[in-house]
C-alpha cells in the first residue's frame, strides 16, 4: 500500500487510511496509569517548491559561454520532475534561452531516464522589457524601454528580426549518471550563424513533484505574464545574481511526516530500534520506506515492558503535512495513560526520503515529562535502501519508485549529508507532552 498517493497540488501527499485504532496492551502486569498526558506531534517545516537550483556560467573573464564553449549542470531528479534554465542571448537587448515550461523532461512515459540530445526543448524568448533590434547590433545599446509580456520568438520578433530556431544555438545533452543523478551539458553552437552570440551566465532549478504535480512548474518565467523576480536582469545585462538570490530562497526542503508510532513502555530498551544494529525485522523497514506503522504496532502491542501502542494518523489526509505558503502544517494529538517510569518513544517517516525515519533517541523520554521534548528527536537511516536526494529520487516508494535493497547498520543521518543540508530538527517537527 503506498501511503502517499492520491494528493491534489496544494492540499498535497494525501495517506491512505491507516485503519489501525490506538490500542492498548492487555497485559495484565500493567501498572494502573497515574495520570493522563497528551503527546502532540506538528510537522512546522516551512517547505520550499525547489528541490534543488544554482548556476552557471563560462570560465573566461567575463564569464560568458562563447560560441564553441560548453558548461555542465549536476543534479538529482525523480520521476515525472524537470529541470529548466535561462541564459541571455548575449547580442540582443531583451531575448533569453529557456525551455518551454516546465523544463526539459528527464524520464519517458514508462518511466526511464532520457539521455542523448534535447536541444529541442529549448526556445528563444522575448523578456519584453526592451525594444528589439538586429541581432548583434546592440552590443552597449540597451534600447529603448518596453512594457510587454514574456513571450516566444518563433522565428522573428515583433520587430521582424530573424532569428534560427534555439536548438540551432544552444546544444542540450543528457546523460544519466544513475541513482537519479543526471547531468545536462548546454554548448554553444552559434558560431557562423546569422545568429551568432554569446551565452550570459545563467540560472537552472528543479521542482519538487508531489502527487503528481509540480510544486511550481514556472519558477523562472511565465509565457504571456510580465517578467518577474530578476530575470530581466539576466535578459537585458546577463546578470545572474538576483535571479539567483530568489531561486535559492525558493529551494528547500518539502517532506510530510507519515502516520506517527507512540509506544509507552517500562522496564526494558527503546523497543523501536537500536543504531548499530541491522533492522530487527519487526516493521521498521515499512515504516521508514512506507511511511506504514502498522506492522511494528501490530508487532509490539502485548510484548513484555509495552505498556501501550498508538499510531497516530492526522485527522482528514492521514499525513502531517509541512507548511505551505499560508497553510499552517499538520498536527496530531493522542492522549495517553501514563506512570512513574514510564518511557515513551516514537517514530515517523521523513515522506520523501528513501528510508529516514525521525525517532525517539537512545531511550525515548520519561513519559512524565511536561513540555517541549523536541530535543530528543532525531533523524536515522534504517539502512534497507539506497539513498537518494530526498525528494529527487527513482527509487524513492513515495515518489512512486522501488527501493533498492541494502543492508547497513541503522544510524544517525549527518547534516550536511552527501546530497543535501536539512534544517534543524527543531525546524522540521515538534513534538509536547501536556
Amino acid at each position: 500500500m503506498n501511503y502517499f498517493q492520491n494528493i491534489s497540488r496544494w492540499a498535497v501527499v494525501a495517506f491512505l487510511a491507516c485503519n489501525l485504532s490506538a490500542c492498548k496492551d492487555d497485559n495484565n502486569n500493567a501498572v494502573t496509569p497515574s495520570q493522563q498526558t497528551t503527546i502532540t506531534v506538528e510537522n512546522v517545516l516551512n517547505s520550499k517548491p525547489l528541490v534543488e537550483s544554482g548556476t552557471f556560467q563560462g570560465t573566461g573573464s567575463p564569464a560568458v559561454i562563447l560560441p564553441g564553449q560548453m558548461v555542465s549542470i549536476s543534479f538529482s531528479a525523480a520521476k515525472g520532475e524537470a529541470i529548466t534554465f535561462a541564459t541571455m542571448y548575449g547580442w540582443s537587448n531583451d531575448l533569453f534561452f529557456a525551455p518551454a515550461n516546465p523544463g526539459i523532461l528527464l524520464y519517458d512515459s514508462n518511466g526511464m531516464p532520457i539521455e542523448g540530445d534535447v536541444s529541442a526543448q529549448i526556445k528563444l524568448w522575448d523578456n519584453g522589457t526592451r525594444i528589439n533590434q538586429k541581432p548583434g547590433s546592440t552590443v552597449n545599446h540597451p534600447g529603448t524601454v518596453d512594457s510587454q509580456s514574456v513571450t516566444e520568438v518563433n522565428g522573428s520578433d515583433a520587430q521582424g528580426n530573424a532569428y534560427l530556431p534555439a536548438s540551432k544555438l544552444v546544444k542540450a545533452t543528457l546523460q544519466y549518471k544513475g541513482n537519479s543523478q543526471f547531468t545536462l551539458t548546454l554548448e554553444n553552437i552559434s558560431g557562423g550563424t546569422a545568429n551568432e552570440t554569446p551565452l550570459s551566465p545563467g540560472v537552472w532549478a528543479v521542482s519538487y513533484i508531489v502527487g503528481g504535480n509540480l510544486l511550481d512548474a514556472n519558477p523562472l518565467y511565465t509565457s504571456g505574464q510580465p517578467t518577474a523576480n530578476g530575470l530581466t536582469n539576466i535578459a537585458e545585462a546577463g546578470d545572474n545574481s538576483v535571479l539567483s538570490t530568489y531561486i535559492k530562497g525558493m529551494t528547500g526542503i518539502f517532506t510530510p511526516l507519515s502516520p506517527v508510532l507512540v509506544v509507552v513502555y517500562n522496564g526494558i530498551d527503546n523497543p523501536i530500534y537500536k543504531t548499530g544494529e541491522v533492522d530487527r525485522g519487526q516493521g521498521l523497514k515499512p515504516l521508514a520506506q512506507q511511511g506504514n506503522a502498522d506492522t511494528l504496532a501490530a508487532y509490539l502491542k502485548g510484548k513484555p515492558g509495552i505498556k501501550a501502542v498508538y499510531v497516530l494518523p492526522a485527522p482528514s489526509t492521514k499525513v502531517l503535512l509541512p507548511v505551505i505558503g499560508n497553510q499552517q502544517g499538520g498536527m496530531v494529538s493522542q492522549q495517553i495513560s501514563v506512570s512513574a517510569g514510564d518511557r515513551i518513544a516514537i517514530a515517523t517517516m521523513y515522506g520523501f526520503s528513501n528510508d529516514w525515519f525521525f525517532a525517539s533517541a537512545d531511550n525515548g523520554v520519561d513519559a512524565t515529562t511536561k513540555g517541549d521534548i523536541t530535543s530528543t528527536i532525531k533523524l536515522y537511516d534504517d539502512g534497507t535502501a539506497i539513498n537518494q536526494f530526498p525528494g529527487a529520487g527513482i527509487t524513492q516508494f513515495n515518489l512512486a519508485g522501488t527501493p533498492l535493497k541494502e543492508s547497513q547498520a541503522i544510524a544517525e543521518v549527518p547534516n550536511p549529508n552527501a546530497f543535501t543540508t536539512l534544517p534543524a530538527i527543531t525546524d522540521i517537527l515538534k513534538v509536547t507532552l501536556q
